[in-house]
């Protein structure tokens, strides 16, 4: 297995693509089409389905969270410490959001003119717990920054995953047989996705985007649930157990696989191009459900055991975007808010000016989000990670096996 450091081959990638594509598809959503050359315009058509790669996030998560749980059960072990799996969880995601909740609100109280009233202050607070994905009302915890909603289906999705895999290490299931098991979560999982559709229906009561974000909750929502993204989340978990039983091998055919996969996520995006950008898949799932999130799935077991793609793909530039991309995707979108209200005019994109305003504007964002980010990550994401790793030997109830290659996360 190709593992270079702490991190597995190709996971980088797939990281950075998807923060890259989170951002692009917020900036190409506020380009007129009608002001691009007609050269480009399949190409900002295409970037406006960056919204998928929200779900590669979410298979990435659920791939790398994983594989140390697959590791312990094949080798007959205890289940890894699950306060341990709190403890790092909550450094690693936590410090970052709260700043960017809270800067976010401050912000849109003092620019955005809003007021503090009884509906935000649920909001943000149903954001800070971590619990506004169960209702429409809490799903965007502040008005300016949009992307904080997904922050609430992942943590959802890390409680469940160690409850699932808690019957696999109850049962002793190993090998063959233990991936079928967790085939078999993945369904019950879709059972209840599709449960939650049918009974928890939504009024038609000011139900759209043109009413706000509130509104835009209620038009995702049901289909939108944590139930759902917990089956996206669970295939790159079952990934995770599809690669550590190939670990051992290396051959080209892995750097094909991988290759072709990435490859496919593109092709995905550009079949989805005048189709809504949620990319309602199979049962409602959103974002090409199953095939984007398989696709991640292929591409994350066949790159570690890779001869040459995986060290490719994670040159130095993608690892160090890859390290920041949890601040480039909590920041983007208010930095975007932030400077079309400090600089008048900056995402106007209509008339004979607006391509070249967009492609000035979305540098200054790009800049500036890259640097906003490095500075999150490190001042505040990587110092509150290594302390946490110190407070590790206190929690940890088995012994450390340093012979397991640990996976950034």
């Amino acid at each position: 297995m190709w593992v270079t450091g702490n991190r597995l081959s190709g996971a980088d990638c797939l990281r950075a693509l998807a923060c890259l594509a989170v951002l692009m598809h917020h900036l190409a959503f506020r380009m007129d089409l009608g002001s691009v050359p007609e050269l480009f315009q399949p190409l900002i058509r295409w970037l406006t389905l960056g919204s998928f790669g929200v779900s590669v996030f979410f298979v990435l998560s659920g791939f790398l969270l994983a594989r140390p749980f697959w590791l312990a059960l094949d080798a007959g072990q205890p289940m890894p410490s699950l306060k341990v799996y709190a403890l790092r969880r909550m450094a690693r995601i936590l410090p970052g959001f709260w700043l960017a909740l809270v800067v976010s609100l401050l912000l849109d109280l003092w620019l955005g003119g809003k007021v503090l009233d009884a509906e935000r202050v649920t909001r943000f607070v149903a954001g800070a717990l971590l619990v506004g994905d169960w209702h429409w009302v809490t799903l965007f915890p502040v008005d300016n920054n949009g992307p904080l909603w997904s922050i609430g289906f992942e943590v959802t999705s890390y409680l469940l995953l160690p409850m699932a895999l808690t019957v696999l290490f109850a049962l002793g299931a190993r090998g063959a047989t233990a991936r079928l098991l967790w085939v078999g979560v993945i369904g019950i999982v879709l059972v209840g996705h599709v449960l939650v559709v049918q009974w928890a229906p939504i009024d038609e009561v000011e139900r759209g985007w043109q009413f706000g974000l509130v509104g835009g909750a209620k038009a995702w929502m049901p289909r939108f649930n944590p139930v759902g993204f917990f089956a996206i989340f669970a295939i790159g978990a079952l990934a995770a157990g599809v690669q550590v039983r190939l670990a051992g091998l290396r051959h080209g055919g892995f750097d094909a696989a991988g290759v072709l996969a990435i490859f496919g996520l593109g092709v995905l995006m550009a079949m989805g191009v005048g189709g809504q950008t949620e990319g309602f898949g199979w049962l409602g799932v959103p974002y090409a459900f199953p095939w984007m999130p398989l696709l991640v799935a292929v591409a994350l077991v066949a790159l570690p055991s890779s001869v040459v793609a995986g060290r490719m793909l994670d040159a130095r530039p993608v690892r160090f975007i890859a390290e920041i991309s949890f601040g480039i995707y909590i920041w983007h979108f208010l930095l975007m808010w932030l400077i079309e209200r400090v600089v008048p005019g900056s995402f106007d994109t209509s008339g004979p000016q607006g391509w070249s305003n967009w492609l000035i504007t979305s540098a200054v964002v790009i800049g500036v989000t890259l640097v906003v980010a490095t500075l999150s990550f490190r001042l505040l994401e990587r110092p509150v990670v290594e302390w946490a790793r110190g407070l590790e030997p206190r929690l940890r109830r088995e012994p450390r096996n340093d012979a397991v290659p640990a996976t950034s996360s």
